[in-house]
């Protein structure tokens, strides 16, 4: 039974991730600082109090998996604070940058050891993490923390090729979750679906590739 591991695994994305690839026959990790949404009994494995900025928490849970025995890491934990430059708020800037650049960084490093030889890493990123696509402005701390997670992306699938382990960057689309207030165009199994079918196409000629979920290639 192949197994993953899912980062912001308690609600929206992170929940329907983890739903979805125990129906595909996965053995599902769920990482989350509370149990949120998480059902108790649909045979996932939720490892609570993980917090992707808590360097003890991340290396407890990486001393606990067994060496070599991951097949797909998926780096979801994210968040989104307004940041204008009317309210240049530095410290939520900051925040951005440790939970959505810094955090699957540290999070993937530990679990090195654990990823299989061939194995698959997926970073939940955004296309307002691209500075071509960038038409409107604003939004400081995710653009600028969501384009560094885009570079770490792009280093890591340089580094991991000699392992053949394989490095999408994908961006889920614009998703009715909390983080977006409900307001997205699309729910959260479309965009799981396609995010899924992504990494499926995942292989060492595409890694580090910038995908929309639904198959288009985004611009840098």
């Amino acid at each position: 039974m192949p197994h993953a591991i899912v980062t912001g695994a308690n609600r929206g994305i992170g929940l329907q991730l983890c739903l979805a690839l125990k129906d595909r026959g996965y053995r599902v990790t769920a990482l989350c600082r509370q149990r949120g949404d998480l059902p108790a009994a649909v045979g996932i494995e939720i490892q609570e109090n993980y917090d992707v900025t808590d360097g003890a928490a991340i290396e407890a849970f990486a001393r606990s998996v067994e060496p070599g025995t991951v097949d797909l890491l998926i780096n979801n934990a994210g968040i989104l604070r307004s940041t204008s430059l009317d309210n240049l708020d530095l410290a939520s800037a900051r925040q951005q940058f440790e939970i959505n650049a810094l955090g699957p960084l540290r999070v993937t490093q530990s679990l090195l050891p654990a990823l299989k030889d061939g194995g698959k890493i997926a970073l939940v990123t955004s296309r307002m993490g691209s500075i071509a696509d960038n038409d409107s402005g604003g939004s400081y701390g995710y653009r600028m923390s969501k384009a560094a997670l885009n570079a770490a992306g792009m280093s890591l699938a340089r580094d991991l090729h000699e392992r053949g382990i394989a490095v999408a960057i994908l961006h889920p689309g614009y998703v009715r979750t909390d983080m977006t207030g409900q307001s997205g165009l699309i729910d959260t199994d479309e965009s799981v679906d396609g995010m899924l079918e992504r990494i499926d196409e995942l292989n060492l000629s595409n890694s580090g590739s910038f995908w929309h979920t639904n198959g288009e290639l985004l611009p840098w």
